[in-house]
């Protein structure tokens, strides 16, 4: 196996289980939430969500390397990253809207609020601040994208059953999930050390 391989597959495994986005940084907490609550909608976002934060990675990279690195503008990064992901994520709802129109409903609000996700954002910084090429960018994007699918599919599997359960009224809702991604950042821990990036 070739050392750029091996790279880009520590990058993949850092990023969904080491460094997880969701359980060790806990950014990205209002979709999490919102999206986390029924399996179905838990699948399409996290298919949304991957999609558009590699397509963003990858844009994101080619106009800071191509366009802002020589121009010598690399302090707009922030307000240059915020514009092309609330560009694609707008295309992105409008052709979901036409092509998937049950999903579209279901997810809501939290597919426009995917262009103000902080994971999304995230991305494309970290990328840029660690010089990253172009493959590494595209592995970190889908490792993060592959990270935040697993905590919402492990969340929502787990929300499912605790309607069946018998939850003292104080911890219903929004408590009890609180509890939960508590403990599962914890088992989330149990990955650091793994892999040195």
């Amino acid at each position: 196996m070739s050392n750029e391989f091996i790279k880009l597959f520590e990058l993949i495994i850092a990023a969904s289980l080491i460094n997880n986005f969701v359980f060790t940084r806990f950014l990205g907490l209002c979709i999490f939430f919102g999206v986390s609550k029924r399996m179905e909608t838990a699948v399409g976002m996290s298919i949304t969500f991957t999609s558009v934060m590699m397509i963003s990675a990858a844009l994101s990279w080619l106009v800071f390397t191509h366009v802002m690195v020589p121009l010598d503008i690399t302090f707009l990064k922030i307000i240059v990253f915020i514009g092309i992901v609330a560009g694609f994520v707008q295309a992105t709802d409008t052709i979901m809207r036409k092509v998937a129109r049950v999903l579209y409903y279901k997810l809501g609000i939290y597919l426009a609020l995917i262009s103000t996700n902080c994971i999304i954002l995230a991305v494309p910084l970290i990328n840029a601040g660690e010089r990253y090429t172009f493959f590494e960018s595209l592995a970190f994007a889908f490792g993060s994208g592959i990270g935040f699918s697993l905590a919402l599919i492990i969340m929502a599997s787990i929300r499912e059953k605790l309607e069946l359960a018998d939850v003292p009224e104080p911890f219903k809702g929004v408590p009890i999930a609180f509890i939960v991604t508590g403990l599962i950042a914890l088992a989330f821990t149990g990955f650091s050390g793994l892999i040195r990036i």
